[in-house]
Parts: structure tokens; C-alpha cells; sequence
């Protein structure tokens, strides 16, 4: 017969209840704060289109420009998606604007451009995908700090990618990738890019939020060691998140040959500053255990916006570095006072 179970045990606590991101006590408030934040971002996002409508109404308001800020905003948009799953995990890249660069490159060379349109795609892809498995073997099984890692993908990936250009710009001459950059390419009134943007938030709303990798990611950026003892090869899944960043940069990668024509290595310059504070002010928790595609892509319509108001205004970089500064701060005090709240 089963023994019943003594006092002792039956008040012992359940620690994977306190610690699991699922628990039912803390669902609504989560998806609450989850939907007030990206109702604030939209009302941000409709205070700077206000601000350019009212600054520059002809420039800012012109369809062309709005496509502008959208095509612009698909590309550190792709890459933002991939690192919201590493900081979701507890992870960071700083690699990823030099894995850019470094793909971009890469599939640009005379060699790549003979084999047309699928080389420099499948080039591109490889190259991230690579830097990627590297990235993810280091910190995985090599036990590596992810800060460390990255870094020294950044300063290796952009040393590469500056070897093989010599410095200078490697112009791409395939037609069938010059002609998706072109205005007249529009599906529907919207870039091929935007397009491929939105696939890739979408794709990533569904394995973050609605598949087992996306349980598991959030499981190991909450509580690792509790994640391993429930099964869950911890090592595998970072290896794969990484792999998932090194993609997401080598389509962004492509993106970046197709709206600009050429490839440098200059290209992806500050992207992991840019992804980093998207995916933070959407509300991704920069210590892991929480992250949301929707609003780190509200996040980089943000920046990318004021970045667009700025230009229209002719002022100078430095105003618009430090006003991004001041929102990154604002956010993280924002997640700090929300956490502070949801403990109470």
C-alpha cells in the first residue's frame, strides 16, 4: 500500500510552481502589462507620425517615404526577431551587425554572383547560419559568457568581412536581385522586403508563442537549472537560438545586398545596438524569461520613425543617438517598476 504522505512533505513547496513563466495566478496580469505596453508604443509610434506630419507634412506624409521607413525598419526588423529569442533565453549577441556585414559580403563576391539570384541567397543564408553555429557552440558547449562569444564574433566577422572587400564596395550585377530593390517592384503597393518582414514576425509570433521551442525558450531564460531538470536540453536549445540569430541575419543580410546593390563591409554597423533596444523597449526582459515579437517590432517602427524625422529635419546623429539613449533608460526603468509591481 502507498504510504501517506507526512506532514512535512505535504507542506514542502513546489518551487516550478513560483517559477514557471505559465503559472495561471500570473497569466492575465502578464498578458495585461503585455498589452498596455503595446498600446503605449502604438500611442508612442502615433505621437512622432503626428510630430512628422506636422514638421515636414509633405516629406514625411508622401507615400514614398513611409515605404522608406517601412523597408528600412524590415531589415534591423528581421534581425531583431532573432535576437528577441536570445534575450528571451537569457542570451545576448552582439554579433549580429558584423555577421551582416560579413554575409553581405560574402555572397556579393564575383565568385557568389555567377550563380545568380539563389547564390548570393544561399550564400547569404550560410554565412549566418555559420557565424551562428559558431556563436552557439562556443556558449553552449564551450561554456563561453554569450557577451564574450559575440564579441569576439563582432571583431573576427568584421575583420573577415574587411579582408575580403579590401575596403572597398563590391557592386552586385545580377538583375533578378537589383530588380527587387526597384520602386516599380511593389506587390500590391508594398516593398518585397516589408514583405519578407512580415513573414519573418510572423513565423516568429508562432514559434515564440504557440510551439514547444518557444515554451522551452522562455523555460531557459527564466530558470535554466530548472529547465534542465525538467528535461530539457538546455545546451541544445541555446545552440539552436543562436542558429536562429545567425539566420535571421543572413536573410537580413540579403535584404541589405537587394536594397542597396552592393555589399560592404561598413553594412550592419550598430544593428546590435538598434535590435537590442527594440526588443528591450517592446518589453523583452533583458535577464531572460519574457519576450514578445510584437513589441520588439513596435520597437524598431519606433526607432526607425525618429530616425526618419530627424533626417527630414536635417539634425545632427548625435540628437538622435542620445534621444535613443533616453528611451532605452526610460524602458528598462519601466520593466524594473513593472517587475518591482508584479512582485508585490
Amino acid at each position: 500500500m502507498t504510504q501517506p504522505a507526512s506532514p512535512a512533505q505535504q507542506d514542502a513547496p513546489i518551487p516550478a510552481v513560483k517559477s514557471t513563466p505559465g503559472n495561471g495566478s500570473r497569466r492575465r496580469p502578464l498578458g495585461l502589462r503585455a498589452d498596455v505596453r503595446n498600446l503605449s508604443l502604438l500611442g508612442v509610434l502615433a505621437v512622432l507620425i503626428a510630430v512628422g506630419g506636422i514638421t515636414k507634412p509633405d516629406a514625411f506624409l508622401d507615400s514614398s517615404n513611409l515605404q522608406l521607413v517601412l523597408t528600412q525598419a524590415s531589415i534591423i526588423g528581421v534581425v531583431t526577431v532573432g535576437m528577441t529569442f536570445v534575450i528571451t533565453s537569457g542570451g545576448i549577441d552582439l554579433s549580429v551587425g558584423a555577421i551582416v556585414a560579413l554575409a553581405s559580403v560574402w555572397a556579393t563576391t564575383l565568385a557568389t554572383q555567377e550563380y545568380g539570384f539563389a547564390g548570393i541567397l544561399f550564400t547569404a543564408v550560410v554565412v549566418g547560419l555559420g557565424c551562428g553555429l559558431v556563436n552557439g557552440l562556443l556558449i553552449a558547449y564551450g561554456g563561453m559568457v554569450p557577451f564574450i562569444a559575440t564579441l569576439a564574433m563582432l571583431a573576427s566577422a568584421r575583420g573577415l568581412a574587411l579582408q575580403i572587400t579590401d575596403g572597398k564596395t563590391q557592386m552586385v550585377t545580377v538583375n533578378s536581385v537589383l530588380d527587387l530593390g526597384i520602386k516599380d517592384a511593389n506587390i500590391l503597393g508594398v516593398p518585397p522586403l516589408v514583405l519578407v518582414f512580415a513573414a519573418v514576425t510572423v513565423i516568429g509570433w508562432l514559434l515564440l508563442n504557440r510551439t514547444t521551442f518557444g515554451r522551452r525558450t522562455v523555460a531557459v531564460g527564466g530558470n535554466a537549472e530548472a529547465a534542465r531538470l525538467a528535461g530539457i536540453d538546455v545546451r541544445r536549445q541555446r545552440l539552436y537560438l543562436y542558429l536562429l540569430s545567425g539566420l535571421c541575419c543572413g536573410i537580413a543580410a540579403f535584404m541589405l545586398i537587394v536594397l542597396a546593390g552592393s555589399g560592404q563591409n561598413t553594412n550592419g554597423n550598430l544593428y546590435e545596438l538598434d535590435a537590442i533596444a527594440a526588443a528591450i523597449i517592446g518589453g523583452t526582459l533583458l535577464s531572460g524569461g519574457r519576450g514578445t515579437i510584437v513589441g520588439s517590432v513596435l520597437g524598431v517602427l519606433v526607432f526607425t520613425t525618429i530616425t526618419n524625422i530627424f533626417a527630414l529635419n536635417n539634425l545632427e546623429s548625435a540628437v538622435q543617438q542620445i534621444a535613443k539613449g533616453a528611451i532605452i533608460v526610460a524602458a528598462v526603468l519601466v520593466q524594473h517598476r513593472t517587475l518591482r509591481g508584479g512582485e508585490a
